[in-house]
Formats: C-alpha cells, structure tokens, sequence
C-alpha cells in the first residue's frame, strides 16, 4: 500500500541547494568573460561565502534530513550501501553516496570562496583580503582558485552523472523531492519539520551570514 508523500526536504535547505547552484555557474561564466563582469564575480563569491556559511549552520539547527548527523556514514556503510547488502543505511534523506558527494561540494566550494578574498589578477582586480598577505602569498592563492575551479567542474559533472543514473537506471529521481519538498512514500513519522518557525530560523541565520561576511569583506587595511 502506497503511503503519502512525506517531506524529507526543508524549504531552506531547498532554497540553498538551487540558488548556491546558480551562483557557481553565474560565478563561472563571470569569471570566463571579465571586464565589467569581474565585480559581479567577486558579488557572487560573496553570496557563496554566505551560502556555505549558512549551510554549515544549518546542517546542526536546520530540518531533519538538512542535519549533518543524518548523513554522516562511514567506510563500512558506504561499503554495505555499494555492495546493496541488507546492511546498507535505510535513510529518506542522502544516502551515503550522496553524502560523500554533499560533503565534497560544500568543502570545495567553500575552499574556492575563501580563496577567492585573497586572489588577484595581476591586472586590476584583488580580492578584499589581498591587503593583508603579500603578493607572493596572493599568486599562489591565485593559483590554487583556478586550480579548484577544475576541481569543482569535475565534482558538479559527477553529480549530475550520478542524478542521471540514478533516474534512467533505478528510476529513482532525485530533482523533484530538492524542488517540492517530498519524496512519494514513507513513513510519515520520519518526516522533516518546515514549518513556519523553521522557516523564520532559517532567515535569521542567513542573516547573520550575510552580515559576517560583509564585515568581513570590509575590513579596513591595517595602519
């Protein structure tokens, strides 16, 4: 007997999910024309930043299945979930693959934010943490954000590679539940709270996200 659509998904973590995947591609493409698109690309790493920073957060205060102890597996879960041993974790939430690829997106992106305060493109462009480290130090910051870049490339086509596979070969799809909210079926008592307070939460982190990142970016030169 099929049961009701459960959610899995908090409105938040959703809201993050999409709009960091929009900032990586406009961050990207900024990036690849320049000129005039150099301010919108350091504009973008700084709503990365705050994304990241919030994601961290929220992956201990945010929804059930947005919590970093829900997804959190090791080597032999991983192990029992490829091999699709009775084992395996039975979760409505990442499975471990799907984890391991959450945790490398959010480690690598939030490397090439950082990164990006302190690179310079021996033209006119620095990042706003540039005035603190030496120009030496800068280039070779520099070096590992385009370096990273490729990186993240690779990440983002795995995991579209592993969306598609998993739709044509298991017919499972993974887009609609980060869209609505919901997966078909489970059990209701496992769903993930979204509600109005969770929400207001959610807005209140960000916030404060924000506002550390732009006193970060703001910091004045030293005397």
């Amino acid at each position: 007997m099929k049961t009701a659509p459960v959610r899995v998904w908090d409105l938040p973590t959703r809201l993050f999910h999409w709009a960091l995947a929009v900032l990586v591609v406009f961050s990207f493409v900024t990036a690849k024309i320049g000129g005039n698109w150099v301010p919108w690309h350091f504009y973008s790493g700084y709503a990365i930043l705050a994304l990241i920073v919030f994601r961290i957060a929220w992956g201990f205060v945010g929804g059930r299945y947005a919590r970093f102890g829900s997804f959190l597996f090791g080597p032999s879960a991983v192990i029992a979930y490829l091999k699709g041993t009775p084992a395996a974790p039975r979760t409505l939430g990442h499975n471990p693959l799907g984890a391991g690829s959450v945790f490398a997106l959010l480690g690598f992106i939030a490397l090439q934010a950082v990164a990006g305060l302190f690179a310079n493109d021996d033209i006119a462009s620095e990042g706003p943490m540039v005035k603190f480290i030496t120009k030496e130090l800068s280039d070779r910051v520099t070096s590992l954000h385009r370096l990273n870049e490729k990186i993240i490339l690779a990440l983002v086509a795995l995991h579209v590679a592993a969306i598609l596979f998993y739709l044509f070969r298991r017919r499972q799809n993974l887009v609609r539940p980060m869209l609505t909210g919901d997966k078909p079926d489970g059990d209701p008592d496992l769903a993930s709270r979204d509600d109005a307070a969770l929400r207001l939460r959610a807005a209140v982190v960000l916030a404060a996200c924000a506002a550390a990142v732009w006193y970060l970016v703001n910091l004045p030169a030293p005397a």
